[in-house]
């Protein structure tokens, strides 16, 4: 399988690709992407979990539920969040990517935010992209 896009956590360990465009970049405020990432929001896009594949480090590639059906995945040995699915709902064949960890370019046209009811309270969304509750 080609790749279209490569990406990789901070030490290196996991190396990941992926075989098609990724669509749906989405700006998540909720909670749990922020504690899962340290920060005001996460970023993420998605594919079709068939088109992701782990090149290497898939050992260091650990899994956390972070609520029913919804799994997180990152590197054990440096913490990076990499992925996460919904295994109940409409996309559970699909993937999320925190598109940071990209190591090709990714040109983004458009972008969403989503759960800004729980953003955090000393961030101000300055942009004019969508968002939703």
């Amino acid at each position: 399988m080609e790749e279209l896009h490569r990406g990789s956590c901070l030490c290196g360990a996991v190396k990941y690709g992926v075989s098609t465009e990724l669509k749906a970049v989405t700006h998540c405020h909720c909670n749990k992407c922020q504690k899962g990432h340290g920060a005001a929001f996460a970023t993420y896009a998605s594919a079709p979990a068939s088109a992701v594949s782990i090149l290497t480090g898939s050992e260091s590639l650990k899994g956390y539920e972070s609520s029913e059906g919804v799994t997180r995945q990152f590197c054990s040995n440096c913490g990076s969040s990499l992925f996460w699915c919904d295994s109940k709902g409409s996309f559970s064949q699909w993937m999320s990517i925190a598109i940071a960890t990209l190591d090709t370019p990714f040109p983004v046209r458009k972008q969403k935010h989503s759960c800004v009811d729980s953003k955090a309270s000393w961030y101000e969304i300055a942009d004019r992209h969508p968002q939703t509750s």
